[in-house]
C-alpha cells in the first residue's frame, strides 16, 4: 500500500517529469555501458541484441494494453456508477412522495441534503466527512421507513419505495469500493514501470553496442513511453488528475431537486 500512497502523492504532471528524467537516465546509463563493453570484446552480438530489444519492446507494449485496459474498465465503471447513483436517488426521491407526512416530507428533506454530499472533489478529509454524513442520512431515512413499515405492512408503494432506498444504499457502498479499492494492482503496475525502465535501458544499450544514437528518438521514445504511462496514473486515480469522472449527473439532480416545491415537515 505504501508504493500506492507514494504514486498517489505525486501529481500527474510530477509523475510524468520523475519518469522521463529517470528513463533518460536509464537510456544514458544504457549507452555508456554499451560503449564500454563494445570497447572490451571483440564479439559482434549487435544481431542477437537487436532481437532481444525488439521483444522486450514487445513485451512492454503488451503490458501496457493490458493495463491501460484495467485502469480505462475502472475508470468507466466510476463513471457509469455516478450515473446510476444519481438516478437511483431521484427514484427515490420521487417515490417518497407516495409516503404519508410528515415522513414524505421530512425523507425528501434529507435526500435533498444528501445530493450534493454524494459528488465526489479532490479533497480527501472532505470526501470522508461527506461518506460519514451520508451514512447518518441513511439511518434517519431507514429509521422512518421501519416505522412506516410497522403501521403499513401491506403497502406497495412502501414497498416500491424501500426498494429503491435499497437500492441507494447499496450504490453508496459500490462507489466507496470502486473509487478507494477499486484500482490497477500495484504488482501489475510496478512490472510495467520497472519493464519499461529496462527495456529502455537496453535501447541505449544496443546504440552503444552499434555506436550508433540518434538522442531525438530517444526523447521521442520516453516522452510518448511517459505520457501513455501517465495516462494510465490518471485514469486510475479516482478523485483527481486530467482525467476525472464528470459528476454532472449529481449535479444535475440537485439542481431539479431544489427547483421543485420545498414543503417542510410537520412539527
Amino acid at each position: 500500500m505504501r508504493i500506492q500512497e507514494l504514486l498517489d502523492s505525486l501529481p500527474v504532471l510530477g509523475f510524468f517529469v520523475v519518469f522521463t528524467v529517470v528513463a533518460m537516465i536509464m537510456s544514458e546509463g544504457g549507452f555508456r555501458i554499451g560503449r564500454w563493453w563494445q570497447r572490451r570484446t571483440s564479439d559482434n552480438s549487435e544481431v542477437s541484441t537487436n532481437m532481444i530489444v525488439g521483444a522486450l519492446l514487445a513485451l512492454v507494449a503488451f503490458l501496457l494494453a493490458t493495463t491501460m485496459a484495467m485502469a480505462a474498465d475502472r475508470f468507466d465503471t466510476r463513471r457509469v456508477l455516478v450515473l446510476t447513483e444519481a438516478n437511483s436517488v431521484g427514484t427515490t426521491y420521487l417515490r417518497a412522495g407516495y409516503l404519508p407526512e410528515p415522513a414524505s416530507s421530512e425523507i425528501r428533506e434529507l435526500l435533498r441534503e444528501y445530493v450534493p454530499l454524494r459528488v465526489v472533489g479532490n479533497n480527501l478529509a472532505e470526501l470522508r466527512v461527506k461518506i460519514a454524513r451520508s451514512v447518518e442520512i441513511h439511518t434517519k431515512v431507514w429509521s422512518i421507513t421501519e416505522e412506516l413499515a410497522r403501521d403499513m405492512p401491506e403497502s406497495e408503494v412502501l414497498a416500491l419505495f424501500i426498494e429503491s432506498l435499497n437500492e441507494m444504499i447499496d450504490l453508496h457502498e459500490t462507489r466507496i469500493v470502486a473509487g478507494q479499492y477499486t484500482r490497477v494492482p500495484k504488482t501489475i503496475f510496478m512490472l510495467l514501470l520497472i519493464s519499461a525502465m529496462l527495456t529502455i535501458g537496453m535501447v541505449g544499450y544496443n546504440s552503444g553496442l552499434t555506436r550508433k544514437r540518434s538522442p531525438l528518438t530517444a526523447i521521442v521514445l520516453i516522452t510518448v513511453l511517459g505520457a501513455v504511462v501517465t495516462l494510465v496514473v490518471d485514469l486510475d486515480r479516482p478523485r483527481e488528475g486530467l482525467v476525472t469522472v464528470s459528476q454532472q449527473p449529481l449535479t444535475d439532480l440537485n439542481e431539479q431537486i431544489n427547483a421543485l416545491p420545498h414543503p417542510r415537515p410537520n412539527g
